[in-house]
């Protein structure tokens, strides 16, 4: 049996920004620093960072008054960072920029009279904080083509769509298609909002699935894009598994398989790839092989507050 590890995978720009963000408060702060939420979609990491000092809260108001509290990568809205504002904290911004320039879209539509359709999930944490940047009602949320015929828009002509940063590029397109034919005058964003670490992964996938009969992914079952790799597989005719870790790989996927893909989302780190790595050779991996679609080199910095206080200290 062949084991092909895909490339790119696991950790993007945005993760491992957010993840240094935390670990760099940790070292100029102390403990304990405070995380609204997970800081990204992955028990494993979330774990390490609480073992090192982090202490995860679901809402603002379990955080102590004047802390400091991190805000995750999947990014807040506008009430959420006022209540964090009024209880006088610290605040440490770890949204995605990527997130932060669907925002920033979505804020600059609203100002200019337009009405928003956001496409993505329900209940995500992304997708709240996107519907939050701008006052109730003034987005729609549309997760499916039949959604959109149950729209009720004020004016055709003063229209825009943005979309969730981790979806499907596959799923995403005919939503968009029929957003289009529907509305002819809504307008686009100026750069496609799906990230590039969520696309090229996709697409990596699906190369993957040209030379293989099985294809794990790593991540966590909350994380959106590590569920969309799978999907994806899964439209390519391949079996796929979503799998947190080693532990959960069952001998009977691996019969009269050829060939094993390893993938990862992009909030897995590496560590776990290679111990299902691992896992398969001693289920009867015969040789190791690199698909590399694409190489990435995309790097974010610091929020400013972390730097300055960084720099000082070095």
């Amino acid at each position: 049996m062949k084991v092909i590890l895909a490339q790119p995978r696991g950790f993007c720009a945005g993760v491992d920004r957010a993840i240094e963000i935390v670990e760099k408060a940790l070292e100029l702060f102390g403990t304990p620093v405070y995380v609204r939420h997970e800081i990204v979609h992955n028990k494993y990491v979330v774990d390490s960072l609480r073992n090192k000092g982090a202490v995860f809260v679901d809402e603002v108001e379990d955080t102590p008054a004047n802390a400091l509290l991190i805000f995750s990568a999947h990014g807040v809205s506008q009430e959420v960072r006022h209540n964090a504002q009024q209880r006088g904290l610290h605040i440490v911004d770890a949204t995605c920029p990527l997130v932060t320039k669907v925002h920033l879209e979505l804020i600059r539509h609203h100002q200019q009279g337009r009405q928003i359709i956001l496409i993505g999930h329900a209940g995500h944490p992304e997708v709240i904080g996107t519907l939050g940047q701008v006052p109730e009602g003034a987005v729609l949320l549309v997760s499916s083509i039949q959604d959109i015929h149950t729209l009720k828009v004020h004016d055709e002509t003063k229209l825009a769509y943005v979309t969730q940063t981790t979806l499907s590029m596959d799923d995403t397109l005919p939503i968009i298609t029929a957003l289009q034919q529907h509305f002819p005058k809504i307008q686009a964003p100026k750069r496609e909002d799906i990230c590039y670490a969520t696309s090229n992964r996709q697409l990596s996938v699906k190369e993957l699935a040209k030379k293989t009969n099985l294809i794990l992914v790593i991540g966590s079952p909350n994380s959106s894009n590590s569920q969309r790799l799978c999907e994806t597989a899964k439209q390519q005719g391949v079996s796929s598994w979503l799998i947190e870790n080693a532990t959960e790989i069952k001998t009977d996927w691996l019969k009269n398989i050829a060939a094993v893909g390893v993938t990862a989302g992009a909030s897995a780190p590496e560590l776990l790839v290679q111990e299902v790595v691992d896992r398969l050779m001693q289920l009867g991996g015969e040789s190791l092989h690199h698909d590399v679609f694409i190489e990435e080199n995309v790097f974010f910095p610091l929020p400013k507050e972390l730097r300055i206080i960084a720099d000082h200290e070095s």
